[in-house]
């Protein structure tokens, strides 16, 4: 279905436009992500080399842009292309949830003056940020390739992320490392949460391209 609604965004200049915007609000928030990352877990300094508030603000500006085309579109074209508009709207609202975190994480990395150690959470916390990186990436692609089986892989392949965050944050809070200090856990607690809601939000970014509008956000069905 997404590719049939792809192919309608590549023949009208009004969706294809705010189509375009999307992938670039995913561009700047995977090169948030990315400077947020190392910033918090390797360097110690609370400096960070990008202007966050402003990448947020340009996300935000091409979100109400995608809405005010598809909005112009829709008030053109009628209601048989309201479920492509819905979808390219749901899509922009994950991106620029996305970008909120990604923004939050580089508020943590510029009030922790140092290298964020995983303690006893170090491998697991490796693989999150590991798997939520190459998510970034991959989602990217299937957006704008619309690619059915590609998104459905990506979809099983991470599923593991929330339940391995969850995890690691109810043992943060039980205190399971007495190594950590105070302000080491909330960062980590802060850190797994928001990198749990990041993974949450490419993932409705996938299933959007295989999906209809109704389960977005849910699991395929194969029935």
């Amino acid at each position: 279905m997404f590719k049939e609604w792809l192919h309608l965004f590549q023949k009208d200049s009004l969706m294809d436009r705010a189509y375009r915007r999307s992938s670039m609000m995913l561009d700047i928030t995977l090169s948030m992500f990315l400077k947020a990352k190392t910033s918090l877990r390797y360097t110690d300094s609370d400096q960070v080399d990008i202007d966050i508030y402003g990448r947020d603000a340009e996300v935000n500006r091409y979100q109400r842009e995608v809405r005010r085309h598809v909005f112009k579109h829709l008030t053109m074209r009628g209601v048989e292309r309201l479920p492509s508009g819905l979808v390219l709207v749901s899509i922009v609202i994950n991106i620029e949830r996305i970008g909120d975190y990604t923004k939050n994480m580089i508020e943590l990395a510029m009030n922790h003056s140092r290298r964020l150690p995983g303690g006893k959470f170090e491998t697991d916390l490796q693989r999150v940020e590991t798997a939520v990186e190459d998510n970034f990436i991959r989602t990217k692609s299937c957006f704008e390739s619309a690619d059915e089986k590609a998104a459905l892989k990506l979809l099983k392949e991470y599923e593991w992320v929330s339940r391995v965050c969850d995890d690691c944050l109810f043992r943060l809070i039980k205190e399971d490392d007495k190594n950590i200090g105070s302000g080491d856990a909330v960062s980590l607690a802060l850190y797994f949460r928001w990198l749990k809601r990041i993974n949450s939000h490419l993932r409705n970014i996938s299933s959007s391209v295989v999906n209809p509008f109704d389960r977005i956000g849910f699991k395929p069905r194969h029935d």
